[in-house]
């Protein structure tokens, strides 16, 4: 049984964290697992978006695996490629979806934290509860949280430990979409879709501005669009998307 279950539809990559006996705890062969598979979908032309879930109905994760830490694997959870989980550190160029299958909490939050959208269901819960235990959030919780939400009400995530619940989460934009159990891989699937149906180089670009102009002032925000414009405006895409709509057919994109 692999550690991490891999899935291709289309251009859509399903990762699947695959330990629900562990409420999908990060240990150093999921952590391993989650490095190589975003190393190698970051240079497959051919992966276009990835969705990352949970196995089973309880937990997306439940963070850090804490006996796997305490006998010995530290290293290979916390060191591998982009950090913890293998993600959240990570500068990954296509677009990210957490399909959220119940609680999401500690490094299993900032897990979703690392991700660019998200599909929950009803009954998952969001937290980083740290402090309860004498730690902090420290694979990104604190770092993104502000940056996702008001800063009071990230302030009051991060102070008291306490979760919200998928409402709320939905409510305040931390998350996309919220959906019954038996209909978020459908659901998460539908948005993937809409996505992969888009240029890809468009797409990564969209993100790539988007992201990186968030936090930086306007005057430098216009140079990393003026790079997007001419590289994607210059584009094979650029030149197949308004022959396919005069054509009326769906275009055949090359991500180039």
């Amino acid at each position: 049984m692999a550690a991490v279950e891999r899935e291709r539809r289309g251009h859509v990559e399903i990762l699947t964290i695959n330990r629900p006996e562990a409420r999908n705890a990060i240990n150093g062969e999921v952590s391993q697992a989650m490095s190589k598979a975003f190393d190698e979908l970051a240079g497959d032309p051919d992966a276009w978006v990835v969705v990352l879930t949970g196995a089973g109905d309880k937990a997306f994760s439940a963070g850090m695996d804490l006996k796997a830490f305490a006998s010995g694997e530290g290293g290979s959870i916390i060191g591998a490629s982009g950090g913890f989980a293998g993600i959240t550190q990570r500068d990954f160029p296509k677009p990210i979806i957490a399909a959220v299958n119940g609680s999401c909490l500690a490094g299993g939050c900032e897990i979703m934290l690392s991700c660019d959208l998200v599909v929950a269901v009803e009954h998952a819960t969001f937290g980083i509860p740290e402090a309860k235990r004498g730690l902090i959030a420290g694979a990104g919780g604190l770092i993104r949280l502000p940056k996702r939400l008001p800063m009071a009400v990230a302030l009051e995530l991060g102070l008291t430990g306490d979760p919200i619940d998928a409402k709320r989460a939905l409510e305040l934009g931390l998350v996309n979409r919220v959906v019954p159990a038996e209909k978020l891989m459908d659901e998460t699937m539908a948005l993937a879709t809409l996505i992969a149906d888009n240029a890809p180089l468009a797409v990564r670009w969209t993100k790539q501005v988007m992201r990186q102009a968030a936090d930086l002032p306007e005057e430098e925000g216009w140079k990393l669009n003026a790079e997007a414009v001419r590289i994607v405006f210059s584009s094979k895409d650029a030149m197949e998307g308004p022959v396919a709509f005069a054509e009326k057919r769906k275009p055949n994109w090359k991500g180039e």
